[in-house]
């Protein structure tokens, strides 16, 4: 895989890329997870959710994989940088922009189930995360990056790291695989375990 480059990205990724930069938003995900996630998403169909639009450089990969009709409910705490995500994609029908704290949202919307979810910010990811669980339909996938160590990581990250992965990989209900590419992703699906009985 030396040509990693040819990703094919979305044809909005370069515009949203500069507006990301005259912010100074540097914490996006990079390429190599969009086009991870495009394909996950070409995989599913039903209802989206991204925890951390950001400037909305994972959701317009996300978006270029959905089919049309497929919805992406997007969350995004910080007004100014996911205004770049609504100017650029916010005429996509499929998609709904959601300015609110995550762990707000995930407490709002406990009724309803999700068949991807993307968690790339704190909630859903190192807190809320039974909340976030809890709104994944059996076979849905949720998925988080930035696993592996990243040299904007926070004094005292790295064990909050491995102890998200411990607990993810401790749960009955989620078949989990972790993946060495890009900045390390955990690629999770919720399975039912009432055939386990049948192994050997």
């Amino acid at each position: 895989m030396k040509d990693l480059e040819h990703l094919n990205p979305p044809a909005l990724l370069d515009a949203i890329e500069r507006a990301s930069a005259d912010i100074g938003f540097n914490m996006a995900s990079d390429r190599q997870t969009g086009s991870l996630l495009r394909t996950l998403a070409a995989a599913k169909s039903g209802a989206f959710l991204e925890l951390g639009t950001g400037t909305g450089i994972s959701t317009c990969w996300i978006l270029d994989g959905m089919d049309a009709r497929s919805t992406l409910t997007s969350v995004e705490s910080d007004e100014k940088v996911q205004a770049v995500a609504r100017q650029h994609l916010g005429g996509d029908r499929r998609l709904t922009l959601e300015n609110m704290d995550g762990e707000a949202f995930l407490r709002s919307v406990r009724e309803q189930r999700f068949d991807f979810i993307f968690a790339d910010t704190w909630p859903g990811k190192f807190y809320a995360l039974e909340e976030a669980l809890s709104l994944l339909k059996p076979g849905g996938l949720y998925i988080i990056d930035d696993l592996l160590p990243q040299p904007n990581w926070p004094d005292g990250h790295a064990p909050k790291v491995a102890e998200l992965i411990a607990t993810l990989e401790r749960r009955e209900h989620l078949a989990v695989t972790k993946l060495c590419w890009s900045s390390g992703l955990i690629v999770a699906t919720r399975v039912e375990r009432a055939w386990s009985k049948w192994r050997y």
